[in-house]
Order: structure tokens, then sequence, then C-alpha cells
């Protein structure tokens, strides 16, 4: 499991591609179903922006885990892993919109998603618990992988990182612009087919 995870987490940015392109292939989206779906986008890119501002342009490496700092600030201070949460999200929103199969293509989606950031998140873990030890072990006594059910952050674990909002879009350059994209291809889908 440890190098199939290690495999998807390498992969990750392209593993989205078999479900977008039957998407499009598939999609019949209305005007309730993009309303709707962007709205877990947009929900999911504000997860996104928000946990890159603390955490970095670091979160885009596919040559293996790590992190140069234990995050428990922001977005971490009320689920592990927002980054995948709002992926996620995402997924979900854009699945929503195209209205393709849905709500079927959907589904897959999600328990694809789940299973893979599952796997990812286990090794993520492993480095971060041989790295910051008791401190990690507390966090994740604290909060939830993916539930956002959060506590009081222990003051001995709190991260003190500035939130840097324009590194954080500038980190998010490549998801934007994704996203962005597979708007804009609903949207002409919608208005002109």
């Amino acid at each position: 499991m440890k190098s199939l995870g290690n495999l998807l987490f390498k992969y990750r940015s392209y593993t989205p591609l078999p479900f977008v392109f039957l998407m499009i292939l598939f999609m019949q989206p209305t005007a309730i179903t993009i309303f709707a779906g962007l709205a877990f986008v947009l929900f999911g890119e504000f997860i996104r922006v928000w946990s890159v501002s603390y955490a970095g342009s670091e979160t885009r490496t596919t040559t293996g885990v790590g992190g140069s700092n234990l995050v428990t600030q922001g977005p971490y201070s009320i689920i592990r892993n927002p980054l995948y949460f709002g992926n996620i999200s995402i997924y979900i929103g854009i699945g929503i919109m195209s209205n393709a199969m849905f709500p079927y293509l959907t589904i897959l989606a999600f328990l694809f998603f789940t299973f893979q950031y599952y796997l990812i998140i286990f090794n993520e873990e492993d480095y971060l618990r041989s790295t910051y030890g008791a401190s990690f072990e507390l966090y994740c006594k604290t909060l939830k992988r993916f539930l956002p059910f959060p506590k009081r952050m222990p003051e001995e674990i709190r991260s003190h990182l500035p939130l840097d909002v324009k590194e954080g879009f500038k980190s998010e350059k490549r998801s934007l612009q994704a996203v962005t994209i597979i708007t804009i291809i609903i949207l002409i889908k919608f208005f002109f087919f």
C-alpha cells in the first residue's frame, strides 16, 4: 500500500484526467447544475488558497512527501488535510456543474479520490510522525483527517507562520487555471450546444 500511495502522490496531478475526459464526453449542464456546482468549486478553491497561504508552495512537490513545517493554523486548525478536502469539494462541484452521468460519475470520482488521498495521507503521516514526533501525535489527537470537527489547538503545537495570500494565489496558479478552463468548457457546452 505504501508504494501505491507513493505512486499516487507522484501522479496526483494527472489522476483527475480520466474523469475530466468522461465529464467532457457526457456533460449536460443546466443553469441549476452550473450554479450549484460552482458553489462547491469556489468553496474548494477558497480552502486550497487559504491552505497554501500558510503551507507554501512546497505542497506542489511530486518528488516525495515532506514539509519543512508542521502547519497547525488557518484551515490546518480545523482539519488535518484541508488541501485534499478542498480538492474533493472541487471535484464534486465540477461533477455537479457538468451534470455528466450524474450522480454516478461524481460518486465514482468521490470514492476514487477519497481512496487516493487516504493512501497518500498514510505516507505523509509517516513522514510527519518521524519528523515531528510527539507534536504530530498531539495534532492527530486534536483533529480528524477529513472531517472538520476542530478542538482547541494546544499552544505547544500551534504554528506561527505568516499568512501570505499573495504566495497562496501564486502557488495555486495551476489549479486555478485548470478549474477556469474546465468551467469555460462547461459554459461553452451550456450556451452553444
